[in-house]
């Protein structure tokens, strides 16, 4: 008996050597998935552009300025003339959180006192706003306990946190939008990267060969099934979102689903594309597995990309789940302008044309 199992063990050893996808997955996918992790996971808040709108020009105020401009964590100040500038900061996400100074903090501090100091957060990244409201409260801290030593006097200054588009931080209404954007994602995957694939495997692939259908048009007839799929199911997640889990719908559907078709044209062209290099369905979830991972951990979903390094930041900029994800939380979370949509579904346009482009022509040369 132990015979037959070690001949067996050494059967699948072989098996496993001779194959050259199940090599790529066990030797060099490895490796390379955990460089990509290493700098994509990460829950340190880094790269941080604080906005600074002050109304006060006295020494103190100058002192506290001078505390987050010496903070590692913040790499940037911005100067903000205006309150209507604020507005147009954070909805940029020019800026990642704002502190503002009104006019009598300074001399308030100097009569002994009690003065206030807002932080304006964005909420559109809970788990980011609630490390920086800690990270900024520990520096006014510092610099309230300095004051008080030097003037004798209980603690002064208070700090009055205000956080827009998700004012109470529920990690829903953050994890949600981008929840439902990997989710579409992966019903487009598994529908289009295993419909080819099965066809081979059942033995029914030459049948369509032979039949009066194009290549192309065996593509489109693919496609098209697995967009309707999909888009039924984003519409059953975004009903259980509203309904259910009480996520706020505050945008354009009309626009989201614009925006989905293209997205998961994009989506639906990369499968295909895995599906026409697959012989067996369990090589294709193989395939879909080795790109689905890199590209939910490069989206934004659990760490901000900004976080990333340049070259993960320019990497991302060909992922069509990062881009949905933020679609999908401007739709939630906010009533975002159409350019926002614009200037995230181009891209998403160009990375369909090129999958579904690439996809058909190495169909039509694996059937030739």
């Amino acid at each position: 008996m132990f015979q037959r199992i070690w001949s067996l063990i050494i059967k699948e050893l072989l098996a496993s050597a001779r194959d050259p996808q199940t090599r790529w997955v066990v030797l060099f996918s490895p490796p390379f998935l955990l460089v990509i992790y290493a700098f994509a996971i990460t829950q340190e808040i880094s790269s941080v552009t604080l906005g600074v709108h002050t109304q006060d020009r006295g020494v103190e105020a100058r002192e506290l300025i001078s505390r987050f401009e010496g903070s590692t964590t913040f790499e940037e100040i911005l100067y903000l003339r205006r309150d209507a500038d604020i507005t147009t900061a954070i909805d940029s996400r020019s800026v990642d959180l704002v502190l503002r100074i009104g006019p009598d903090f300074s001399r308030q501090l100097e009569r002994g006192e009690p003065a206030n100091v807002q932080l304006i957060l964005d909420g559109r990244a809970s788990n980011a706003a609630q490390i920086l409201a800690g990270y900024s409260g520990r520096i006014v801290q510092d610099f309230n306990e300095d004051q008080a030593t030097a003037l004798g006097v209980p603690t002064l200054t208070k700090v009055v946190t205000r956080v827009w588009y998700n004012p109470n931080l529920d990690p829903l209404w953050s994890a949600v939008p981008a929840l439902f954007a990997v989710l579409t994602a992966i019903v487009g995957f598994m529908v289009s990267a295993l419909s080819i694939a099965r066809e081979r495997e059942l033995g029914t692939f030459e049948q369509l060969l032979v039949s009066p259908l194009r290549p192309t048009e065996i593509l489109i007839g693919k496609a098209v099934p697995a967009l309707m799929i999909a888009l039924a199911s984003a519409t059953a997640m975004l009903i259980l979102g509203w309904l259910v889990l009480n996520v706020p719908l505050r945008g354009s559907l009309l626009l989201l689903y614009a925006s989905m078709i293209i997205y998961l044209a994009a989506i639906i062209g990369i499968g295909l594309f895995i599906s026409s290099l697959a012989a067996t369905q369990q090589q294709a979830i193989i395939g879909l597995f080795i790109y689905m991972m890199p590209a939910v951990l490069l989206s934004g979903y659990a760490t901000p990309v900004a976080n990333m390094p340049d070259w993960l930041q320019a990497l991302s900029e060909s992922n069509p789940i990062m881009h949905f994800i933020v679609i999908s939380k401007a739709v939630y979370m906010k009533d975002a302008p159409a350019e926002l949509f614009f200037h995230h579904t181009w891209p998403m346009a160009v990375i369909a044309v090129v999958t579904l482009t690439a996809g058909a022509w190495l169909f039509r040369r694996r059937v030739s």
